[in-house]
């Protein structure tokens, strides 16, 4: 619309303004300035300091990601901290959830899945393991057939996995079969770290840290070996009463090692200071015995997951004082892959799948086998995923970017539990209108 001419006979006053130095203008003075710099048109000749804002100006932001470019705009200005930036971030991913779907499917096994690890420098490549020792290899990015090293079968379930930081063609394994390997792409083993040379002793859990060049690993009467990257054992302790569900490694201390075990405690170790079975930092009890201890990913918090109904939050600075409790149903039985809490690995939430228990407090009728999202500062539940398509039991793990996740499951018949056809899922963001929304890799 043209604009309207000021009548001839009005006047308008004259003032003079000496217009401020861009030194002498505080952020509120330029902050309209900087406005009209991100509107302009691609026409414009005008100069822009940064190239990010210049691409920005010719865009048409879409609602979700209206929050991250105002949060960026302030945090450029010196208006917003780094943390109120991390959280419009944050809420931008929330609110991207209700368009998640199911991508891939595949079956490759004949017994349910146990394991499961994201390749740490190819994002569309995960690892997952079997109760039967299978190993499926998987690049989902690709259409190639996935790489399939068959197990031993019965008694060779697949406990724990993780790719070798030092040569990401390599990945360790432990197993019910009673060692804890290093393994290649096509099933050979390169070196096997520990063995119990028994069928009465397993290993249940183990961790990797690139920094100290060591490998750890946890069985199931309560022993905890440390090895250096050439296999050389270090010590080997009795460190539970239990079994060690679970051995974690401090992402940014990796002196650090936390264990859970279902003698209900969860032990925090100094690896330069261990000397027996009572020389541990902290000792945190819970009711339950405990499936899993996950460091967050700047090392300052530690997620822990009983087998009955409770995620608890401890701050690493005040391992004494009273953790955050979030009550969650997600009990345990032998023929259920454990359900483990996991951190978001860029945000300041946790995941894991829901097993709904009649005898939970808050439990309503018909309730769903969700995913659920909680904030990991204030404990409230920020989102619930569910597809009709999957509605089994689910055991997740967020992947190295925040839009893959992985799951395995158990799916119920009649009264009895029976394997869930061992599906490993995706869940990604919605794909382009000319693609199919969901592909199966196997039935």
């Amino acid at each position: 619309m043209a604009p309207r001419k000021r009548p001839e006979n009005q006047k308008t006053p004259e003032v003079v303004v000496r217009p401020k130095s861009k030194r002498n203008r505080s952020p509120r003075e330029l902050e309209p300035e900087a406005k009209k710099l991100c509107v302009k048109g691609p026409g414009s000749s005008r100069r822009f300091d940064s190239g990010l804002w210049a691409g920005l100006a010719s865009l048409r932001v879409p609602p979700l990601c209206s929050s991250i470019v105002r949060a960026l705009h302030q945090h450029k200005l010196g208006t917003a901290a780094w943390p109120s930036l991390q959280q419009g971030l944050q809420q931008s991913f929330l609110n991207s959830l209700a368009s998640y779907r199911i991508f891939q499917k595949a079956a490759p096994f004949d017994r349910r899945a146990t394991s499961l690890a994201w390749h740490p420098t190819h994002p569309s490549t995960l690892a997952v393991g079997s109760k039967g020792g299978d190993i499926l290899l998987w690049n989902f990015g690709i259409k190639d057939k996935p790489t399939f090293i068959k197990g031993i079968g019965a008694g060779g379930s697949i406990t724990g996995m993780k790719f070798n930081p030092l040569n990401t063609n390599q990945f360790f394994t432990s197993s019910m079969e009673g060692t804890t390997r290093l393994q290649d792409f096509k099933g050979n083993t390169l070196r096997v770290f520990a063995s119990s040379d028994t069928c009465n002793v397993w290993f249940c859990s183990l961790d990797v840290s690139v920094k100290s060049r060591v490998v750890v690993t946890g069985d199931n009467v309560g022993h905890v070996i440390l090895l250096n990257m050439d296999g050389r054992e270090l010590w080997n302790l009795r460190m539970h009463k239990k079994k060690v569900t679970h051995v974690a490694l401090n992402p940014c201390c990796d002196w650090l090692l936390a264990t859970a075990s279902v003698d209900q405690t969860v032990k925090i170790w100094d690896l330069r200071q261990v000397r027996g079975k009572s020389s541990f930092l902290h000792s945190l009890p819970h009711r339950h015995p405990v499936n899993a201890a996950h460091f967050s990913p700047d090392g300052a918090q530690l997620l822990t997951t009983d087998q009955k109904s409770e995620i608890r939050v401890y701050s690493a600075c005040q391992w004494d004082c009273p953790p955050s409790l979030i009550p969650h149903p997600h009990r345990h039985f032998q023929h259920l892959t454990p359900i483990k809490a996991s951190w978001h690995p860029r945000y300041n939430l946790i995941v894991v799948g829901r097993y709904p228990d009649p005898n939970f407090k808050s439990c309503s009728p018909h309730e769903l086998r969700t995913i659920d999202v909680f904030d990991g500062s204030s404990g409230k539940i920020m989102y619930q995923l569910y597809d009709p398509e999957s509605s089994g039991i689910m055991s997740v793990r967020p992947g190295p970017s925040n839009n893959k996740w992985e799951e395995a499951g158990i799916e119920p018949h009649g009264s009895k539990m029976t394997n869930y056809s061992s599906h490993a899922l995706l869940l990604l963001p919605p794909l382009p209108p000319h693609a199919h929304p969901l592909v199966s890799a196997a039935q």
